[in-house]
This record gives structure tokens, C-alpha cells and sequence, in this order.
């Protein structure tokens, strides 16, 4: 058995529900690392959306961000973030979404993210393009980087080498901006749709880039690791992605920070 693009949307939309809930609510919250912190919504939202794949999936493998991996069968994988935004969506900021991704036979064929704050449902299904509830989305057509509009991420931990810092500070300067949202899911879906015309970001983790890379995709855009290589769903974990046009571009530039 196998799951359709509706289970994925009734997925995202119900754990959109719940998190909805508690925001803007005083939160309980944990700390995996000194700034990585993780929420009781986070855990409701992840044990919402394993619980219904599992009860009408049970052999599936899931790779999900709170509670690690579900081993299955490996021929069937979903890529679960539950809130894509954690820190935002802790201090009351409203930029955060619920993220979802399905994986057949090695390559991923179905993507949901719905962010539940402006109601946007954005959807892929592997050779069908992508959607923004329900209207066809597309790259934009920028293809020069200092016309474009950029928006990238940072590590948890910066003390760490591949930080990012320096390739931050030479885009500001070569592109018209840059923006840093803490979404890395809608980061990716801003570049889908048109609302942005790049993204880059190191130090990722898989869930962060399953569902929102398969969108860039389908939307008419280019996903690579930030070395130019297509296999950028293998640790560790980074990209680039943007228009045919401006992807190269970028690329350059960062290899030159």
C-alpha cells in the first residue's frame, strides 16, 4: 500500500490544527542543544502524523525531526517536520508550517507543507508540478544575482567550521538582498512560488529539505548540494536552489566567499 496526495494534505492540514492551538500560548519547552529548542506542540504535531501513517501504513520507514527514525521497510520512507520554525513559532512569531514528504523506492514522489497561519497549501506529486492551493506555481525568471532576491539559514551550532558566516557576508554584497526567515521549509517554498529567487543553506537536516526541494522541482527550479552535485539528499546536508538561469550563478559566488 502506498499513500495519495489527499492523505498527505488531510495529514498536514489536521497537524496544522494542532499546532495552531497552542501558539501565541506559553509553551513548554526543551533544548537538544543551546539553541535548538523543541516544544510540546512539536511532539503533538510528530505523534499526530506517525500515529495515522503508521495505523494505515504500518510497515513504512519514517525519518522524522523529534522522534528519529521508524524503521520499515526502506522502499517506503516519509520525511516528517512537524513545526518547521520551532524558534519562531515559540516566541509567537508567525512565520512556521508542517512539512511532509513521501519517498518511493529511493525517490521521493509526494510533498505537503501547509502553513497555517496564511492558510497556504503547497503540493507536489513527482511529474505534476507544483501547487499553491491549488494554482500552478513557478521559479521566477531573475538571472542575475545582483537582481535577485536570496534568502539562506544558519547552523545551530556556529562555532563549528561550515557556518555559513562568510558566504553570508559576500551575498549581501553581491545580491540585492538576503533574507533569514528560521523557516528552512518555506525558505525553499518563497523560492517555488516566485516570492524569492534563491536559497542556499549547510548544516541541514533531511526533513528539512524533502518536501520543499520536490516543490522547487516541479515549480521549474534547480536543486544541487552547493558543490554542484545532484545527490543532496545524503549527509551532510546542503544546498542550493533557484532557477536554471540564476542557480550557477549563485553557486559561484558562494565558491568564492
Amino acid at each position: 500500500m502506498q499513500p495519495n496526495l489527499d492523505f498527505i494534505i488531510g495529514l498536514c492540514r489536521d497537524a496544522g490544527d494542532i499546532i495552531m492551538e497552542g501558539f501565541g500560548k506559553k509553551q513548554v519547552i526543551e533544548y537538544k542543544g543551546p539553541v535548538d529548542l523543541v516544544t510540546e506542540y512539536d511532539r503533538k504535531s510528530e505523534d499526530f502524523i506517525m500515529g495515522r501513517i503508521l495505523s494505515e501504513f504500518p510497515g513504512h520507514y519514517i525519518v522524522a525531526e523529534e522522534s528519529g527514525n521508524k524503521t520499515g521497510s526502506e522502499d517506503h520512507r516519509w520525511f516528517i517536520d512537524p513545526i518547521d520554525g520551532t524558534s519562531n513559532y515559540a516566541r509567537g512569531l508567525p512565520i512556521f508550517c508542517v512539512s511532509i514528504a513521501y519517498e518511493r523506492g529511493g525517490e521521493r514522489v509526494l510533498a505537503v507543507v501547509f502553513d497555517p497561519n496564511r492558510d497556504e497549501l503547497f503540493t507536489a506529486e513527482r511529474g505534476g508540478g507544483a501547487f499553491l492551493n491549488g494554482e500552478s506555481i513557478h521559479v521566477t525568471e531573475t538571472s542575475e544575482v545582483i537582481k535577485s532576491l536570496l534568502v539562506t539559514g544558519f547552523p545551530h551550532d556556529l562555532q563549528q567550521e561550515n557556518n555559513n558566516i562568510k558566504e553570508f557576508m559576500r551575498m549581501i554584497h553581491k545580491a540585492q538582498s538576503v533574507r533569514r526567515l528560521g523557516s528552512a521549509v518555506l525558505d525553499q517554498l518563497y523560492v517555488a512560488c516566485g516570492r524569492l529567487d534563491g536559497y542556499w543553506e549547510v548544516g541541514i537536516s533531511p526533513w528539512d529539505i524533502a518536501a520543499g526541494t520536490l516543490i522547487i522541482e516541479e515549480a521549474g527550479g534547480v536543486v544541487t548540494r552547493v558543490d554542484g552535485s545532484k545527490d543532496y539528499m545524503v549527509p551532510p546536508y546542503d544546498i542550493v536552489a533557484a532557477n536554471p538561469a540564476l542557480h550557477p550563478k549563485i553557486r559561484e559566488e558562494l565558491a568564492r566567499a
